[in-house]
């Protein structure tokens, strides 16, 4: 008989965020689901891992654990000490409350925790919701439950993971699924500066989007066009073509 299938959830808006508890919902019907996420929002963070302090954990239900640090962190955490058994056999983190498309993975804290799933050699995809303000989770949730079937079944190559996002619309507004690339998305680089009540500079990041690359498969173009994007996200950073460049340039071959 085969063993119940155990299925890890992080994200990175927060463990009280609806779109973990959206995705637990689902999930639940999978397998053993258990939840360990920040105890706050941690957007943007990206990759980051906390090795200067030590990271509290509070357990906040029968398997659920909110932890002081990053989505990262608590991916780590999970997998090398905090679960008890049996290894995950599927992260899933999300449902972001907006989209990671394009070069948003490289700061996203959801696709982050799926990377870091992935390095440690256990199948993981991200789910994002695209939009900025009213946020309804269903139509995510229930494809997300449809690819972590697919995943569960069928595994994914070891160093891939799957980037997911589905539009901010009712699931009969939605046309139907595409399998994209990662996208590019234009910003000005606008930055606030302003002072604080006691005089000293301070600054506010963010730019507005300006345009998008409309490049075909794209996952930008994608969601723009009412589907939902699937990007298979390969964590081998390495430059191939470039790389036959450099060494036929004999770079190597240099000497001090």
């Amino acid at each position: 008989m085969a063993s119940r299938k155990r299925i890890l959830i992080s994200n990175d808006d927060g463990i009280t965020s609806a779109g973990i508890a959206a995705l637990e919902g689902v999930l639940s019907d999978l397998g053993e689901v258990i939840v360990v996420a920040p105890d706050r929002d941690q957007s943007a963070v990206s990759h980051a891992l906390s090795l200067h302090r030590p990271l509290r954990v509070e357990k906040i239900g029968l398997r659920s654990f909110s932890v002081d640090g990053t989505p990262t962190d608590c991916i780590n955490l999970a997998i090398n000490g905090l679960i008890k058994g049996k290894r995950p056999d599927l992260i899933v983190s999300g449902i972001n409350k907006g989209a990671n498309i394009g070069d948003d993975i490289t700061y996203s804290g959801t696709v982050s925790a799926a990377m870091e799933g992935t390095l440690l050699r256990v199948p993981s995809i991200a789910v994002s919701l695209v939009g900025k303000s009213r946020f309804v989770f269903e139509p995510a949730a229930a494809y997300a439950k449809t690819v972590a079937e697919f995943v569960l079944k069928n595994g994914l190559p070891k160093s891939t993971l799957l980037n997911i996002n589905v539009p901010g619309l009712p699931s009969e507004k939605i046309k139907g699924v595409k399998i994209t690339k990662q996208g590019k998305r234009f910003y000005d680089d606008k930055i606030i500066k302003n002072k604080d009540p006691r005089g000293r500079d301070y600054y506010w990041i963010g730019g507005d989007e300006l345009d998008f690359r409309k490049t075909p498969s794209s996952d930008i173009l994608c969601v723009m066009n009412g589907y939902i994007s699937v990007t298979p996200v390969e964590l081998d950073l390495t430059d191939h073509k470039y790389f036959e460049i450099l060494k036929s340039k004999h770079l190597g071959d240099l000497q001090k």
